[in-house]
């Protein structure tokens, strides 16, 4: 046992146990299919980045890319052999959502369902968490 400061630190044996973490982003079906489509037409595109900006009359907004590297602090998440990379910014409010790929008769776009936002604006492009 060690003592620094006041504060103790000691060092137990043994195996620690593993709990299963959730994903940082989960994909519907829609989702997965349209994000293969997409990165299939783009040659040089690996996965597709999720980022957040400051943006809009809430806050943030969600950004796009395509991307050819990962970069040292992107989260990844692998589904249905697509790739997906998180920016470091976007982990913590991205995080339990899902990506959803949505088409009606006047449009189609990947609409995220996030337990962390606390508003939107009123045509749902910004958040505030």
């Amino acid at each position: 046992m060690s003592k620094l400061g006041g504060a103790t630190a000691r060092v137990v044996k043994g195996a620690l146990k593993l709990r299963q973490t959730r994903a940082a982003l989960t994909l519907t079906n829609d989702a997965v299919n349209r994000i293969r489509v997409l990165l299939a037409q783009q040659n040089d595109a690996n996965a597709l980045k999720i980022g957040v900006r400051q943006k809009g009359c809430n806050g943030l907004t969600y950004t796009l890319e395509y991307a050819r590297e990962r970069q040292k602090f992107d989260e990844e998440v692998e589904q249905d052999g697509i790739k997906v990379w998180i920016e470091p910014k976007a982990q913590l409010s991205l995080l339990g959502s899902e990506m959803d790929y949505v088409t009606d008769k006047l449009s189609s776009e990947f609409v995220f369902r996030n337990p962390n936002i606390k508003g939107t604006c009123g045509c749902g492009e910004s958040f505030s968490i």
